[in-house]
């Protein structure tokens, strides 16, 4: 278990992975990346029991889903930094035959992607059916997933939230990443998202509030709560309020940087902001 210190570092040396990657292909997404950052780091580092042994099976262990797959810098980095492949392998981002796509896919067999997910709205309903796959192995493991607000307005979320409270998926903790922002301005702009918590309420789902979404401490004890509610017959979700662009002053808070890359005086300048801790790919 690493302390408060060392997952500090790790969330550092992950900023810098995320920033490298799409500034060196000038193509990515960084908002919503390093806004995420410390619930990557968490689930993989603290919360998850995994296997970076990856396989797609994946019995016996806790299942994680991006759903909202243009995030894919933090996860890539994630994955590389736990042992899942090796993170001299960052440096192919979004190139041509890589294995790290601009948005996950499997096809090229990388280790920890389990689903493609460039097209938001359906990984709550992919992480539904894993966690009904575990429900009949009686694999007591459980399943984890992450969405964007902006991506609930996506019409298929509503009916496997419907779904899983229907049918009990109470092995399920999905997390909303409520930033505000989208590619085209802020959510409440867009299409408001109304009263998320109300919404989850009354589709029959409990819910949990992280105001912290950006505070690692305050993640990690948000998510184990959510653990210890599992099983009570009702699926759980977590409304985790973040920064995006967090880290990194001149993106914090702006839909604008939600798919730009920075160029080579913006890198340097949120680099500086993130020192080097385990050594860049």
């Amino acid at each position: 278990m690493p302390e408060t210190h060392q997952l500090q570092d790790f969330i550092s040396q992950v900023r810098r992975d995320i920033l490298r990657q799409v500034h060196k292909v000038n193509s990515g997404h960084p908002g919503g990346s390093l806004g995420c950052t410390e619930f990557i780091t968490a689930l993989y580092q603290e919360i998850m029991d995994h296997n970076s042994n990856f396989n797609m099976d994946g019995k016996d262990e806790d299942l994680f889903f991006l759903s909202n797959g243009h995030i894919s810098p933090v996860f890539y980095s994630v994955l590389a930094r736990s042992g899942y492949f090796p993170v001299e392998e960052l440096n192919t981002f979004r190139l041509i035959n890589s294995r790290l796509q601009g948005h996950p896919t499997t096809h090229e067999g990388l280790p920890g992607v389990r689903i493609a997910s460039g097209s938001l709205g359906q990984g709550m309903s992919v992480a539904i059916g894993a966690a009904l796959t575990k429900k009949l192995n009686k694999d007591s493991h459980l399943v984890f997933s992450l969405h964007g607000d902006g991506e609930l307005q996506e019409g298929q979320n509503w009916e496997a939230i419907m779904y899983a409270a229907a049918n009990k998926v109470d092995n399920l903790i999905s997390t909303i990443d409520v930033n505000g922002q989208q590619i085209d301005g802020s959510t409440e702009n867009v299409l408001p998202m109304g009263n998320l918590k109300a919404k989850f309420e009354a589709f029959g789902w409990e819910v949990l509030e992280l105001a912290e979404g950006n505070n690692i401490s305050k993640v990690i004890e948000t998510l184990k709560e959510a653990k210890s509610r599992t099983g009570n017959g009702k699926p759980l979700c977590i409304l985790m309020t973040t920064e995006m662009g967090n880290g990194v002053d001149f993106m914090m808070g702006s839909h604008k940087w939600h798919g730009v890359a920075p160029n080579d005086e913006q890198l340097e300048k949120a680099l500086s902001q993130n020192p080097e801790t385990l050594g860049d790919y």
